[in-house]
C-alpha cells in the first residue's frame, strides 16, 4: 500500500489537498469520490521532489527538520517501548505531529511497511528526510531486537548534536551582528554624513589634511560604487561558490582551514565529536566496527579528516589498530586519539567512543565561549578606533582653521 499526495474539489468547489493511502491509483481516486471529493491531481509520496501532475508546494529534499526528527525518533521510542506495532507507532505519530513536511513522509514510511518492507528499508526511500547513519542505526535495531533502545539512543545523539551546534551558532550570534552594525554605521556615514560635512571645507578653498583627503577618496568610492559593490559581492559569492564545487579546491580550501589558527581548532573539533559520536553510538547498538566507520565517513564534512577515516578504515580491515591509524594522520585531537586507545585496550572501545565524544563536545563549547568572550570587546575597540579615526579626518580640518584664526 503506497501513500498518495492529493489535490481535489469538494461539494462546494474549494479545492483541498491531503494524504492517502491506496494500493493502486485508481482504487485511490475511488476512495476519494466515496468522500465526496473530486480528485484532480495524485501524486505518489516519495523523495524524488519532483513535480508530477502538479506543482508541489515544497519539495522532500529537506523534508524533516533536525529538531523535528529528534522529537519524532523520542516519541517513537516511547511508543515502541509501551508495545505498540510499528504501524501503530507511525499512525500516532502521524497524527501528533504539527508538521505537515513530517507527516507526509511518515505516511510515505507506513505506506512502504503495510507493502511489507522493514521499517529502515522504507526509510530507505526517504533518503534526505532520514541520514544514512539513522537508517542504518534503524536496521540494527530490528535485527537486534532491541529498537526501542536504539531509538532513545539514537535520539540522545540528535538531541546532542542539535545542542552542540545550535550553542556554536548562539555564540557568533552577537559578534556577527556587532559587524553588522559597525559596517551598516560606516557605509552611512561614508556615503551621506561625510560628504556633506566636507563640502562646507571644500567651498572655503582650505588645504585638506591628509587623513581627511584619505577618508574622502574612500567615500567617493563607495558611493561611485553604488549598487556595483552589491552586484560585485554577489557575483564573488556565486563565483567562490562554484569554485568550492571542484572537488580539488574544495579540498585545498578544507585544508587551509585545518591550518588557521581560528578555523582549526573548530574545524577538528566539530568533526571530531562527530565521528567519535558516531562510531560509539553504532558499536553499542551492535554493529561491527568496519561497518561503523563506514557510517562515520559520511558524517565527516572536512575532506582531509574524512580521508583519513577512510584510511583508518582500510587500515582496520588489514587488521591495524584504530588510534594508531588516526594518530598517524595527526589531524584529530590528540585526547580522542588516547580514549580510543583505551578502548582498544580495555575491550570497551564504545563507551570510550561515547566519552571522546562527550570530553570534544564540553572542550569545543567551553573554546567558543572564550573564544567569542575575548572577540565581543576586541570588535568595540575596533569600531571604536574607526569611528574615532572618521571623527578625527572631519575634525582635523576645523582645528586647523582655528589655528589660523589665532
Amino acid at each position: 500500500m503506497a501513500a498518495y499526495e492529493y489535490q481535489a474539489l469538494d461539494n462546494m468547489g474549494r479545492t483541498v489537498k491531503g494524504v492517502i493511502e491506496g494500493d493502486a491509483e485508481r482504487q485511490v481516486r475511488g476512495l476519494l469520490r466515496d468522500k465526496g471529493l473530486t480528485p484532480l491531481n495524485l501524486v505518489p509520496i516519495d523523495d524524488t521532489g519532483e513535480e508530477r501532475g502538479f506543482k508541489k508546494t515544497f519539495s522532500f529534499r529537506r523534508s524533516i527538520s533536525t529538531n523535528d526528527l529528534a522529537l519524532l525518533t523520542r516519541q517513537f521510542a516511547t511508543l515502541i517501548h509501551a508495545g505498540l506495532t510499528i504501524e501503530e507507532c507511525l499512525n500516532a505519530l502521524i497524527e501528533q505531529t504539527e508538521s505537515a513536511r513530517a507527516r507526509l513522509v511518515l505516511a510515505g514510511v507506513r505506506g512502504r511497511v503495510l507493502e511489507g518492507q522493514s521499517l529502515s528499508s522504507g526509510m530507505g526511500n526517504f533518503p534526505s528526510a532520514f541520514p544514512h547513519i539513522y537508517r542504518t542505526m534503524i536496521n540494527a535495531g530490528e535485527q537486534s531486537g532491541r529498537l526501542d533502545e536504539i531509538l532513545e539512543r539514537l535520539a540522545d545523539y540528535m538531541e546532542n548534536r542539535q545542542a552542540l551546534q545550535n550553542k556554536i551558532i548562539e555564540a557568533f550570534i552577537y559578534p556577527a551582528v556587532v559587524c553588522l552594525l559597525a559596517l551598516g554605521m560606516v557605509t552611512l556615514l561614508m556615503i551621506y554624513v561625510i560628504p556633506k560635512v566636507t563640502q562646507i571645507y571644500t567651498n572655503t578653498g582650505q588645504a585638506l589634511p591628509g587623513l581627511t583627503r584619505f577618508i574622502l577618496d574612500i567615500s567617493d568610492l563607495v558611493r561611485a560604487g553604488g549598487v556595483g559593490w552589491v552586484i560585485g559581492f554577489v557575483i564573488i559569492y556565486f563565483a567562490i561558490k562554484k569554485a568550492l564545487a571542484v572537488p580539488k579546491i574544495r579540498w585545498r580550501w578544507h585544508r587551509l582551514l585545518l591550518q588557521l589558527p581560528v578555523t582549526s581548532r573548530l574545524t577538528r573539533g566539530v568533526n571530531a565529536e562527530r565521528m567519535a559520536s558516531t562510531l560509539g553510538i553504532l558499536t553499542g547498538s551492535g554493529l561491527p566496527l568496519l561497518d561503523a566507520l563506514k557510517s562515520a565517513v559520511g558524517v565527516v564534512n572536512n575532506l582531509p579528516m574524512k580521508d583519513a577515516l577512510g584510511e583508518a578504515l582500510r587500515q582496520v580491515r588489514e587488521g591495524g589498530s584504530l588510534s594508531r591509524a588516526l594518530g598517524k594522520a595527526k589531524l584529530f585531537p590528540p585526547l580522542v586519539i588516547h580514549l580510543i586507545a583505551s578502548g582498544e585496550a580495555t575491550g570497551k572501545l564504545d563507551t570510550m567512543l561515547v566519552r571522546a565524544a562527550e570530553a570534544q563536545s564540553r572542550e569545543l563549547e567551553t573554546w567558543v565561549k572564550t573564544f567569542t568572550a575575548l572577540l565581543e570587546p576586541l570588535l568595540i575597540v575596533v569600531m571604536g578606533v574607526v569611528v574615532l579615526v572618521i571623527v578625527l579626518a572631519m575634525l582635523m580640518p576645523i582645528f586647523e582653521m582655528t589655528q589660523l584664526i589665532r
